[in-house]
């Protein structure tokens, strides 16, 4: 197959005496995600699109949460080594679209630092990631402010159609 499509979907609850990290960017908002790593739902996403997409095992089988070297983890790094070992099967990404679900913070004053970090984690340009906010108008556990959803989908191109899982 020349492409593939990848879905992945991570969310994470709010706990206090944490930063928040969204898509590799540091975010005001006075707490963060409960995680064994820095928690970032949207890298989380991103990552289990990507490996999705090739095929491959999610993102826990990579980086297990219950393994001290990732205790406190930048996902944006994590999402790197995941761009690289797609790589390493012969697949470039072409894109990613990706929506967080919350009430807060609002995404919008962070949208483009968000997609200039993950279009730098994978090696895309920033014109290829999308990024954006949605909340569920008070429903649910995002909708009650009790944490962030998020949910991405990526392309894979297999440029010299040799291509492994």
């Amino acid at each position: 197959m020349r492409y593939r499509t990848g879905l992945g979907i991570d969310a994470h609850r709010f706990t206090e005496g944490r930063r928040l990290v969204l898509g590799g960017v540091v975010i005001d908002h006075p707490r963060g995600l409960e995680g064994h790593s820095d928690a970032d739902v949207l890298c989380h996403a991103v990552a289990d699109s990507l490996l999705g997409a090739a095929g491959m095992e999610d993102i826990g089988h990579y980086f297990p949460d219950d393994d001290p070297a990732y205790a406190g983890a930048a996902s944006i790094e994590l999402l790197a080594r995941v761009a690289r070992m797609v790589g390493d099967r012969g697949f470039q990404v072409g894109n990613i679209d990706a929506v967080l679900v919350l009430e807060e913070p609002r995404i919008a004053p962070y949208r483009e630092r968000m997609r200039r970090s993950l279009a730098a984690a994978v090696g895309i340009d920033a014109a290829a990631v999308g990024v954006r906010g949605t909340t569920t108008e008070g429903m649910g556990f995002t909708g009650r402010g009790e944490g962030i959803a998020a949910m991405a989908v990526s392309l894979l191109e297999c440029g010299s159609g040799s291509c492994r899982r």
